[in-house]
């Protein structure tokens, strides 16, 4: 019978596509495509409605503690995950305190932008190899933390390769030598379970445009109240005062709470898109996506090494994220014969990336797979 979808009659594209690319963009709901009517209707209806929008901001706020487990006031809504990681990158003073920023071959290159422009205000950054399975381990990381260490920053999963990290050990062995840790789970936030509280790390960013249903423009971070109190980003704007209405040029008077992570004016047409993704995401739940994907990995997995392809992507539970890999001859080549096919992929450093979620099902991976036996000349 094979693996089956959830919810998959509210997403449109299915009627002509296989859609298999939610580690680009999620596929386009039903409710997300009716949120931004919802928004372009207040505007004709009372022109600028700040109290409504800041009451969608506040929800979507209130959604992701809900989904990671975290209170409303460690959520700090970015336009994106670079504006967090500026946010937070701001608070360290590398020319007086420690200056070491420990970071991995692994990362998403606005991650490793951003720290090595902080090598103009005194950082230094290193960065961890990966090893032959594509991750890094925790014993890498707290045998690279020196006395100069200010900050390790890591991947959940790559984006190149969908090799997942086990960052609850990594975040565990910062923490033992007393250096806080920020994760970028962008490529896996709403595909795999996380728990905030349990995780322990000091910061976690991401965004909403691929397993959580929505649409660019909403970033986030997660900062842990316990351990982050001293760190006041010089990055800032009006959305991070703690009154944000009370319009003071004289004086920086930052939120307490996460809030003082924000900036400007939120990007308002995509928070509709957010609330709504993000109630269709905790209706479906993280962990029934996840077996659906995962499911759907295997099956992915087998039909390659049949066919004489290479996954790239590391087997075994724990080890990858909710993306396959598949070496390629000509990656671009590959997307664009697979999309005459009516396949809907897309690729990173040579592979292609195949990446299901819950609205996919056996047959897509059928799909996928008849398309990749008719191009197996451009597979590696």
């Amino acid at each position: 019978m094979g693996v089956e979808a959830i919810a998959r009659d509210k997403f449109e594209i299915f009627k002509n596509k296989t859609y298999i690319n939610s580690c680009s963009q999620a596929a386009l709901a039903d409710e997300v495509r009716a949120a931004y009517d919802s928004y372009l209707d207040g505007l004709v209806e009372f022109g600028s409605p700040w109290e409504t929008w800041v009451g969608v901001q506040e929800n979507v706020r209130a959604l992701l503690g809900e989904l990671f487990n975290a209170s409303s006031d460690e959520v700090a809504i970015t336009t994106s995950a670079s504006a967090a990681v500026n946010a937070i990158a701001s608070c360290f003073d590398f020319d007086k305190g420690p200056s070491q920023i420990l970071t991995t071959s692994l990362e998403f290159p606005t991650v490793g932008q951003i720290w090595h422009a902080q090598e103009r205000r005194g950082a230094t950054v290193v960065h961890l190899p990966e090893g032959p399975d594509h991750r890094v381990t925790a014993q890498q990381v707290a045998d690279a933390i020196t006395s100069d260490t200010a900050i390790v920053s890591v991947t959940h999963v790559c984006y190149r390769n969908g090799a997942m990290n086990d960052i609850k050990a990594i975040v565990d062995a910062a923490h033992s030598k007393g250096v806080p840790v920020l994760v970028d789970a962008y490529q896996s936030v709403g595909a795999v379970p996380l728990d905030f509280a349990e995780l322990g790390a000091d910061f976690v960013v991401g965004g909403l445009l691929k397993y959580m249903l929505s649409s660019p423009g909403v970033g986030f971070a997660l900062v842990n109240a316990a351990t982050t109190s001293e760190y006041i980003p010089t990055t800032t704007g009006w959305f991070a005062a703690r009154d944000i209405f009370s319009m003071d040029i004289n004086t920086f008077d930052p939120a307490k709470d996460a809030r003082r992570f924000e900036a400007g004016t939120p990007n308002v047409p995509s928070m509709y898109a957010a609330q709504a993704g993000l109630g269709l995401l905790l209706d479906v739940g993280v962990s029934n996506a996840w077996e659906v994907s995962r499911q759907l990995h295997e099956e992915l997995r087998e039909g390659v090494q049949a066919l004489g392809g290479t996954v790239v992507t590391p087997g075994g539970s724990g080890a990858h994220g909710p993306m396959i890999a598949i070496a390629s001859t000509d990656e671009h080549a590959l997307v664009d014969a697979m999309a005459a096919d009516g396949v809907i992929v897309s690729s990173r450093d040579g592979n292609l990336r195949v990446s299901p979620h819950f609205y996919n099902n056996s047959t897509d991976v059928k799909v996928v797979l008849s398309s990749l036996e008719k191009n197996r000349h451009l597979l590696a």
